[in-house]
């Protein structure tokens, strides 16, 4: 792995892992004081009257203007740079802009691995740890269809689903998140120590909790917030009416994210929860252009130009052209489109065969950047209809 120029100094990183290590100072609180006085050296330079004056109790007060948690933000960082670990603090260009968002985002984040999917599109894939074979394939079958079409799969990397989404990512070249409910230098569940190698090396380990942190119970819903909270939605695959990934859609309605799910057999307990989440309004999918299709424009827009650019498409030169209804659709897939007909099936070898002026690359391009755009569907078989 080569290594990543930081836009931070080690000095200002010691600043932001000492700020972590304060016990008792919550997420919130941290985020609060960070808006108020800037830099964690501020926060380190200010007197304990002024820190209480600005909310904090006297203990937690005492403990910053002491900056006795220095010692272990050194050993933090020593635990860092062993591993290959970043320090990516709230204040830095590279954190994820969604995060920001949400009602209480970390202060910083540990990384290990591709830092730059962390500005990438990712979407949620998360289920239960003790899913049917139905569960698996579901996943097997959803995960690496949306790498493809140029999400990055986020989640939690617990047995079950999680290890699924996350194993058939990498399968097929995709990129994909794996979110920690410990210190990324700690691997839980261990037999999973293999699967996190790879994707420290291919994607990306990510946590808020300091280097050496135990899985403790209380974590993984801390945890799934930064799932739900970095991604444009939640795929729920299977779970139990009350499960983590219940809990996972529900934090990811309340960070306004779109969210999804697989439906299940009605006699399966596992299908509980998907099927309550369908019940109540979460879009239904039983193929990856169903989460496509209900995705923003802009991200819609961002995807298709991923696409373009990985079949050699010229991708548009301006954000007005970006912006106009007639650049939604390239040339190539105009042409695919006025081909295709309502209700006439068209296999994708007679298009192959149909147009001498397109490659087959633009060919298969067109019909990706037509269906998600919603104005094609794919059929089994590989076979295309028109949607209007």
């Amino acid at each position: 792995m080569s290594a990543v120029l930081s836009p931070i100094t080690k000095e200002e990183e010691l600043h932001w892992l000492a700020l972590r290590l304060v016990p008792g100072l919550g997420t919130n609180k941290a985020g609060k004081l960070i808006e108020r006085l800037r830099t964690p050296q501020a926060i380190f330079r200010s007197s304990r009257s002024d820190l209480e004056a600005n909310g904090l109790s006297g203990s937690v007060a005492q403990t910053i203007a002491s900056g006795c948690t220095f010692e272990d933000a050194v050993d933090q960082q020593q635990k860092m740079l062993q591993t290959g670990t970043v320090l990516v603090p709230i204040a830095d260009p590279r954190y994820p802009a969604r995060l920001k968002e949400i009602f209480d985002p970390p202060i910083s984040l540990f990384a290990r691995g591709r830092l730059d999917l962390l500005q990438s599109v990712m979407l949620g894939v998360v289920g239960t740890r003790r899913p049917t074979a139905y569960g698996i394939a579901a996943a097997d079958r959803l995960s690496p269809d949306l790498a493809q079409a140029g999400l990055t799969i986020v989640s939690g990397m617990a047995r079950g689903i999680d290890t699924a989404a996350h194993r058939s990512t990498l399968g097929i070249g995709g990129d994909t998140v794996a979110v920690f409910g410990c210190g990324v230098d700690l691997v839980y569940p261990a037999e999973n120590r293999k699967l996190a190698g790879e994707i420290a090396e291919k994607g990306l380990l990510l946590s808020e909790f300091p280097m050496g942190s135990p899985a403790y119970p209380q974590n993984f819903p801390i945890r799934n917030r930064i799932i739900s909270g970095m991604s444009v939605g939640i795929l729920v695959v299977e779970g139990a009416q009350y499960s983590g990934s219940s809990i996972t859609a529900r934090m990811a309605l309340d960070q306004q994210r779109e969210v999804f799910a697989v439906p299940g057999n009605i006699t399966s307990k596992m299908s509980w929860g998907p099927n309550l989440l369908i019940k109540q309004g979460a879009k239904l999918v039983q193929e990856w252009n169903d989460v496509l299709v209900e995705l923003p424009a802009e991200v819609r827009r961002l995807l298709i130009a991923k696409a373009q650019a990985r079949y050699g498409q010229i991708p548009l030169e301006t954000k007005e052209e970006a912006a106009s209804p007639a650049a939604e659709i390239s040339p190539a897939s105009r042409t695919l489109l006025n081909a295709l007909k309502a209700d006439l099936p068209i296999h994708i070898d007679e298009l192959l065969e149909t147009f001498d002026t397109l490659t087959s690359s633009e060919i298969i391009a067109g019909l990706f950047e037509l269906e998600m755009l919603g104005l094609v569907r794919q059929l089994p078989g590989k076979s295309f209809v028109k949607v209007w």
